[in-house]
């Protein structure tokens, strides 16, 4: 029998997905477990498995389209199968919130009042009725949006759930209400799901977790012997990166609180030292994570980190591999940054941004002068969770390890 294919969650913080690819075209025969098509989530690309067996008669979202989940992308059933009244079924957004009878009887109430006593019912302003579903209304409350704010796109200016899931309150209060135009020689970027979700994440990061932030610098000389000693026993050598996150698991072992998360309620120490890497890709940034790096020895983290940084560059990262760091690296010195701040990546407290190294001169004992290579850190930490004497225990810790890579590798 015929049935609907669902626009299914590929990602714990996705809401949209986008056709990328249909792997199969209409006729074709599909098994359980093969890949249907390509879903660009709010992450990656993802593979969609079909859990239904038969043909597929009908794609119903088209490449670079988008679908709620929920909502179906195909019809799959059997060669020569009347498919009618599942076409006639597929409801849009706006049919499947039309308003309820008695929704329809309170907006004719709230006419006819309008209509007595002459008041302008489209101004929200002036204290008058908003008109949403209740589905609508559900999930603005539970993502605490006031509805005053959002202009609907349903029958009458009702609000609907794709007016919620779509919309993104402004970090920062507009200078004007007027919109700008593009100009001739203007472009303009159509703002892809992953972009969306990466703007709405770090602007609830930056805006909702009270920041502050740490620097300092550390002579990189013993480190980056070390690192050179060891990469000439190995066949592959091990990366800059993998030793900072080694680095970096050492000092939270020695400063647990760090390795947590604030839950308005309590605040959750993590018992895995999780690390999550910022890697740079086309149309936005993704955090791979190096699992449980505080029992791990650097081979191990650079064959890890490895696999998933070739991962992320070809988005075929799954959700478990990109999701819930509890510490955060971000390294531009490949890019001669000497510094910069970073914004916290949830659920982490934390986040490390890591300069260039660069020979640089440096007194020693208060009256000799000598070149070493330094490094400057920068560590953003989230003042509801780590006080500023810790955070500076930390970095100070971070340093000693780093200039004394022995601590953290034997």
């Amino acid at each position: 029998m015929a049935e609907h294919v669902l626009m299914i969650a590929l990602s714990p913080t996705m809401e949209t997905g986008t056709i990328s690819k249909w792997e199969k075209k209409e006729g074709d025969r599909v098994e359980s477990g093969e890949v249907l098509c390509q879903v660009e989530t709010d992450k990656a690309v993802m593979d969609y498995e079909s859990i239904q067996e038969g043909v597929l008669l009908k794609i119903l979202v088209n490449e670079g389209e988008q679908a709620s989940i929920g909502t179906p992308i195909a019809i799959i059933g059997e060669e020569g199968e009347d498919i009618t009244e599942l076409l006639a079924s597929i409801k849009t957004d706006t049919d499947s919130e039309k308003p309820s009878d008695a929704d329809k009887k309170e907006d004719i109430l709230t006419t006819h009042i309008q209509k007595e006593v002459g008041t302008d019912m489209d101004s929200a302003s002036k204290g008058d009725r908003i008109f949403a579903s209740p589905l609508a209304r559900k999930l603005a409350e539970q993502r605490g949006i006031d509805l005053a704010n959002i202009k609907g796109s349903g029958p009458r200016g009702r609000i609907i759930k794709r007016d919620i899931v779509s919309y993104t309150e402004p970090a920062v209060p507009a200078a004007t209400s007027e919109v700008m135009k593009p100009g001739a020689k203007d472009e303009v970027i159509p703002v892809s799901p992953k972009r969306a979700i990466i703007a709405q994440r770090l602007a609830q990061s930056k805006f909702s977790a009270p920041h502050y932030y740490l620097r300092l610098k550390v002579r990189t000389d013993d480190f980056m012997k070390a690192r050179k000693a060891l990469n000439q026993t190995l066949e592959q050598g091990v990366s800059v990166n993998a030793f900072l996150i080694k680095f970096v698991a050492e000092a939270i072992k020695r400063h647990p609180i760090i390795n947590s998360t604030w839950q308005e309620d309590s605040i959750l120490r993590h018992g895995s030292i999780d690390i999550g890497l910022a890697v740079a890709q086309d149309d936005g940034l993704i955090t791979p994570v190096v699992r449980d790096c505080g029992n791990k020895g650097i081979i191990e983290i650079e064959k890890e980190l490895k696999e998933l940084i070739n991962k992320a560059l070809e988005n075929k990262l799954t959700p478990e591999e990109y999701s819930g760091a509890s510490f955060t690296i971000s390294n531009l010195g490949s890019f001669g940054i000497e510094e910069f701040t970073a914004i916290i990546n949830p659920p982490a407290s934390a986040i490390l941004a890591v300069g260039k190294m660069e020979p640089q001169p440096v007194v020693i004992n208060g009256s000799n002068i000598e070149i070493h290579t330094l490094m400057t850190l920068t560590l953003s930490c989230d003042h509801r969770v780590i006080d500023g004497a810790v955070g500076a225990a930390f970095l100070k810790d971070l340093k000693d390890i780093i200039e004394n890579p022995i601590k953290a590798l034997y």
